[in-house]
């Protein structure tokens, strides 16, 4: 029988608050500018590639070196914030994160940008996972699919913004100082120090129960009683052990089940809507000038719905039914697009890919941290996250492989294929979190 202890119960009983809103607000922002730093490089790649003159398939190894960098920080500070916690790991990778995407901008050839990418992509992956995390263990659980999914939402936010301020700047100063942009989450840092607790699902695996209770008392969360309140047999943190776990028996199937979604949705995501730019500026005639982050912008604008709807399902159809078709509609509209002709054609079925597409990111992002006991969460997401920045590497330059050698076609016609099969894997995947505490989901 699983053991849900007094904290725990704090929190699961605690009503909506002003406390739960600002740390919503604060990892939304913190999401909404990592996905900003994160697209800067699709909005101002057609004005690099015209300044060095690059190829597809150079153009597609510059942008998998930020891929290579994510990887290696989504699963070093996934491990990190089971270490130290999450509230440390969060400043330092929102630091790291916006340093070396700024100075992206001092970037010279190919070589210097391959290294501050790579570098910036270490920023990147470790803070990504970090507000989902922090969000699932503290918001109730009635609440939670829904607080979670609003974080996810606040992507495309920072996606616009990535094309709204190279859209404004590339014309009268050009793409370098676009990227000087990427600082402004350095703004958030004390706010981070003031307004955001440590985890007390953490504080409490580490038997830092005092500590805890402290802050419950601090933030306004009603602790009636600490009578009750049973000190665990603590286990000191392995990082082989909490590796191992996500392969036991227990976590096995969760582990696959989720690696393989994100590494199809990440590959998907950023095979597509990095390239964007650049697929606009090469299949849609305009004379305006950057008319083709005009029409990004505006494909970009489907995902806002797209999200929200997936958001607000999450908690009423489940987020496995929710995941499954969102997918599946998705790879339908990749399909689609491999065989459209003409302008509108292209539109809708755009608008459906960026729309379903960033859907399935809601329920994801909100699935993986819940799939995970507090004491392997961090390490849990940041596997699954670290994983999927395989198909960051891979995606970007496979997308421009493809096309080079075969066709923008094809490119959507295995965007359709990974995307429907991984629909039937998650279909196949039997266990819901809709309704359940951590604690209950974890075992």
């Amino acid at each position: 029988m699983s053991y849900v202890s007094r904290l725990v119960d704090v929190i699961e009983k605690a009503s909506i608050s002003k406390f739960h809103y600002i740390l919503l607000a604060l990892c939304s922002l913190i999401y909404a500018l990592a996905a900003m730093n994160v697209m800067l490089i699709g909005a101002t790649l057609p004005s690099i590639i015209s300044e060095w003159n690059l190829d597809k398939i150079t153009t597609g190894i510059l942008l998998s070196a930020g891929g290579l960098g994510m990887f290696i920080g989504a699963l070093s500070f996934g491990v990190i914030a089971d270490i130290i916690g999450r509230k440390k790991a969060l400043i330092i990778t929102v630091a790291l994160a916006s340093i070396f995407t700024g100075l992206c901008s001092l970037a010279w050839n190919v070589t210097s940008m391959l290294i501050l990418r790579f570098l910036a992509g270490v920023g990147l992956g470790s803070i990504l996972p970090q507000p989902g995390v922090y969000i699932s263990e503290y918001i109730p659980t009635k609440n939670r699919g829904k607080f979670i999914g609003l974080v996810e939402t606040s992507w495309v936010y920072g996606a616009l913004l990535a094309i709204l301020f190279p859209y404004i700047i590339i014309p009268l100063y050009g793409w370098r100082l676009s990227f000087l942009v990427a600082f402004v989450p350095l703004i958030l840092i004390p706010f981070i120090i003031a307004y955001m607790p440590e985890s007390i699902r953490y504080l409490e695996s580490k038997g830092l129960n005092k500590t805890a209770m402290k802050l419950l008392r601090k933030y306004g969360l009603p602790l009636s009683s600490t009578k009750k309140i049973t000190k665990r047999t603590l286990t000191k943190y392995s990082v082989k052990k909490a590796l191992g776990m996500l392969w036991s028996k227990q976590y096995l199937s969760r582990t696959l089940m989720l690696w393989l979604t994100w590494f199809v949705l990440v590959y998907t995501y950023h095979g597509i809507f990095l390239w964007l730019p650049r697929i606009f500026d090469q299949i849609i005639q305009t004379t305006e000038l950057l008319g083709y982050l005009y029409w990004t912008l505006i494909i970009t604008l489907f995902q806002i719905p797209g999200y929200y709807s997936a958001t607000f399902l999450l908690d009423k159809l489940g987020r496995r039914t929710v995941l499954g078709i969102y997918l599946t509609v998705a790879g339908i509209a990749s399909y689609m697009f491999s065989i459209s002709q003409g302008f509108l054609q292209i539109m809708i079925t755009m608008a459906i890919i960026s729309f379903f597409n960033l859907g399935a990111w809601a329920a994801l992002y909100t699935y993986t941290p819940e799939l995970y006991a507090t004491r392997i969460r961090g390490t849990g997401f940041g596997a699954a996250a670290s994983f999927g920045r395989l198909a960051m590497i891979l995606g970007p330059y496979l997308t421009g492989y493809i096309w080079a050698g075969w066709g923008l076609s094809l490119v959507f016609v295995v965007f359709a294929a990974v995307q429907i099969i991984n629909a039937l894997v998650v279909g196949a995947f039997r266990i819901e979190t809709k309704g359940r505490t951590l604690e209950e989901i974890s075992g």
